[in-house]
């Protein structure tokens, strides 16, 4: 059961999609994941739309949504900025928590790529986050960004962007806009891979809030709420050794895996490792058929 619905955040009214499961009985009130697009993508893209109905066949109330500026969500398009990311996950949070359906206590976060970034960071900064699963996302902006721009010729040209777009702006008062590939390099062979509608072009505001962004100044805070972290071994988008980070400043219980045989688009290649990695640990520390958790 799919509802179509729309919650505040910021003057905005931002559009997400409801999954309920099938056996929900009148009354019943489930665990909770909101689920968390990447880089300018939508909800409907596989990273939204799989998990959620993947979490849903497992029993749980899963939300889906579109953040401010991208796929049908109000704002202005483009400007993607991290903590305002968190902010409207957060409110995700608050609009979930209101509805009869959902155990108000045991909503978790869930995000791929970007959207595992604003997870973390939002459990980390919200004690209301029963539990927070990351796939394949980063916990130090500069430092990714350095490692995806290899080489010094590649960081140069990156760095140069900025500083660039910087003097325009105090030249003009008027931001600039920067390509999608220019920001985040993603190769050849896996563009295909991006969701329809997704954003192609960003402010320049969008690289400085991911160059200042850190995650892993917060994921220490989760603990004692369970953290997954899952990562491709060999991530040819954002490097493996963010979560590899993330893992070693998070505290317990914090579980990480590393995976052969799935890129950085892991809910697209619809692994049964992942799933059956996910499905275990949530039976473990969120079961569907919630139950009273004490207070943070």
């Amino acid at each position: 059961m799919e509802e179509r619905v729309t919650f505040p955040s910021a003057g905005h009214q931002l559009v997400g999609v409801l999954h309920r499961p099938d056996d929900l009985r009148p009354g019943e009130r489930r665990a909770a994941i909101i689920v968390l697009h990447g880089f300018g993508g939508t909800m409907e893209g596989a990273g939204g739309s799989n998990p959620a109905q993947f979490f849903c066949d497992m029993g749980y109330v899963a939300l889906r949504f579109d953040f401010r500026g991208c796929g049908q969500s109000p704002g202005e398009r483009g400007r993607i900025i991290c903590l305002e990311e968190v902010e409207d996950a957060r409110n995700a949070l608050s609009f979930l928590a209101t509805r009869p359906e959902v155990a108000p206590t045991q909503i978790a976060l869930m995000g791929e790529s970007f959207g595992a970034a604003v997870a973390v960071y939002g459990g980390g900064v919200d004690d209301r986050v029963a539990a927070v699963i990351s796939s394949g996302g980063w916990g130090d902006g500069e430092k990714k960004f350095r490692r995806q721009h290899r080489g010094d010729e590649a960081w140069a040209r990156f760095t140069k962007m900025i500083a660039d777009g910087q003097r325009e702006r105090a030249r003009t008062g008027k931001t600039v806009m920067v390509p999608r590939f220019d920001v985040v390099p993603i190769p050849v062979k896996l563009r295909g891979l991006l969701p329809a509608g997704s954003l192609m072009e960003f402010p320049l505001e969008t690289v400085e809030s991911m160059m200042a962004f850190r995650a892993n100044d917060v994921v220490g805070n989760i603990a004692p709420r369970p953290l997954l972290l899952l990562h491709s071994a060999k991530d040819s988008v954002t490097p493996t050794e963010q979560s590899v980070d993330l893992f070693n400043r998070a505290g317990q219980p914090t579980d990480l895996h590393l995976m052969a045989d799935v890129d950085h688009f892991m809910f697209t290649h619809q692994s049964a490792l992942v799933d059956a990695l996910i499905r275990h640990w949530l039976d473990k520390h969120l079961p569907a058929r919630a139950v009273a958790r004490p207070a943070v």
